[in-house]
């Protein structure tokens, strides 16, 4: 059945392959909300601009009385709250903008969906969503065995984190405290096309075509789990139509690997399809780097609770999804050299001590 939604930041990497995945998959009308910052691009959203199901406002999400007018006027039956500020390293060099997006702003949200909420029928209240979108570092960081599930308590140790903990607390608030429908999904790091060039997978891509130093922190050695973006996108469509009320649901690819194995994959993936014209591998070009300041060690998650309950499981492996990835990046020069053009250079970020 055809719904009305709103997605938050629907012009950035998560938030711009949901869309294209609701516009291209399913009835649903989409509104696309997004400040449009340095990361929101609407170049990720030109297959799907000119349908009838979809319409774009810019809108920053703090703006409170903007988000009541523009929930009212739209009259969603779920909102998709991505909007964030993600990266770790920008947290460590300019907290405020993640106090004041991913907390302010969420708030904002809450109090608008609430106020909207509160005006509806009982049948269309109880078929409401309110969907957050966060993340495992929330969880702060795992030794070598065990992983996050949803009772694992939360310990955030960047900025980054600790704004998105604190946005996942006020969610869970509203819904205690005021009723309103709410469910929340916690992904580990996403991957694929459009990806911003400033996370790690997007921009080794990059630099190895450049012929420029590979960046890794410290010896390479902390794990992530990875997963392809439109396997997350299918999850949180998941969530939305059929989660629980009040629950969180985790989002994990199965495929954990080091950074220096994440370096390593890209480097021998483009070696195979695009070598370099010296013939070198481009693990030739890899760099230690100190590390960032408080660098979790390794995150991992358990989405048997999602695989179960709701019946979604990942269909890319690592290896698959990534030589979809780089392939894309090499067939998209236009999208990525555009950014690169513009504010951000492939300079490393997250060097600030205060």
């Amino acid at each position: 059945m055809s719904k009305k939604i709103i997605v938050t930041g629907g012009a950035g990497f998560i938030g711009s392959a949901l869309v294209r995945h609701l516009i291209s998959n399913s009835e649903h009308i989409v509104l696309n909300v997004d400040a449009l910052t340095y990361a929101g691009n609407l170049s990720s959203l030109v297959f799907v601009a000119g349908s009838d199901r979809y319409q774009f406002q810019q809108i920053d999400i703090c703006d409170s009385a903007k988000v009541v007018e523009t929930i009212k006027n739209f009259e969603p039956d779920v909102i998709t709250h991505l909007a964030a500020e993600s990266h770790v390293d920008r947290s460590i060099d300019g907290p405020g903008a993640f106090i004041q997006t991913n907390l302010v702003g969420t708030f904002s949200m809450l109090n608008g969906a609430l106020e909207y909420w509160r005006s509806l029928s009982a049948e269309k209240q109880r078929d409401f969503r309110f969907h957050h979108i966060s993340t495992d570092e929330v969880f702060g960081a795992l030794s070598d065995d065990g992983f996050f599930t949803e009772e694992t308590p939360y310990d955030p140790r960047s900025p980054y984190s600790a704004s998105k903990a604190g946005s996942d607390h006020l969610v869970q608030a509203w819904y205690h405290t005021y009723g309103l429908p709410v469910v929340i999904t916690n992904c580990s790091n996403n991957y694929g096309p459009f990806h911003f060039p400033e996370k790690l997978i997007p921009l080794v891509i990059i630099k190895c075509l450049a012929g420029e130093p590979l960046p890794v922190y410290g010896t390479g050695s902390n794990v992530r789990d990875w997963l392809y973006v439109d396997d997350h996108v299918r999850a949180l469509q998941t969530v939305f139509e059929t989660g629980a009320v009040g629950n969180s649901y985790m989002v994990g690819g199965n495929s954990e690997r080091t950074n220096l194995e994440v370096v390593h994959v890209i480097c021998d993936t483009l070696d195979r399809i695009r070598p370099r014209t010296d013939k070198l591998s481009y693990r030739e070009q890899i760099t230690f780097v100190a590390d960032r300041p408080g660098h979790d060690f390794r995150y991992a998650i358990d989405a048997t609770k999602l695989q179960t309950e709701l019946g979604w499981k990942p269909l890319e492996t690592f290896e698959s999804g990534m030589e979809k990835t780089i392939r894309w990046y090499l067939e998209n020069r236009d999208w990525w050299e555009a950014i690169q053009s513009g504010e951000y250079q492939g300079e490393r970020l997250g060097l600030k001590t205060a």
